[in-house]
């Protein structure tokens, strides 16, 4: 089954560029990447650009509207996702808790639609 490991942090909390905490964090997130690699469940991930480059659209009475910025109002923002194949949910909490965000953020672990099935 494949889960979507969702990344939210509060930029105020995130260790700040340059900072030994700041290398110890990108050291752990690396170390996420390896592990996932070597274990054979990573499927795919990056991290996003901040939330002054977002544009959120939806469509109201037919119409498309779009704004500047996330829609939510929240302190917590989506930095960034993986992608893995796991067998079940506890497997991805496993692998969630590598991330290093966890410790000041939130990882969110979603099951992805399968809409193709195997036969």
């Amino acid at each position: 089954m494949q889960y979507m490991l969702l990344i939210y942090n509060d930029p105020a909390l995130e260790p700040a560029y340059g900072t030994p905490e700041f290398n110890d964090m990108m050291g752990g997130f690396f170390a996420a990447n390896e592990r996932m690699k070597a274990d054979g469940v990573l499927r795919g991930g990056e991290g996003l650009q901040g939330v002054e480059t977002a544009t959120s659209l939806r469509i109201k009475a037919g119409k498309v509207e779009t704004m500047d910025g996330p829609f939510a109002e929240t302190r917590e923002h989506l930095g960034g996702y993986y992608v893995i194949d796991v067998p079940d949910l506890d497997a991805a909490l496993t692998y969630a808790a590598l991330i290093p965000a966890a410790h000041f953020g939130t990882i969110e672990v979603r099951p992805l639609m399968n809409y193709n099935p195997a036969g």
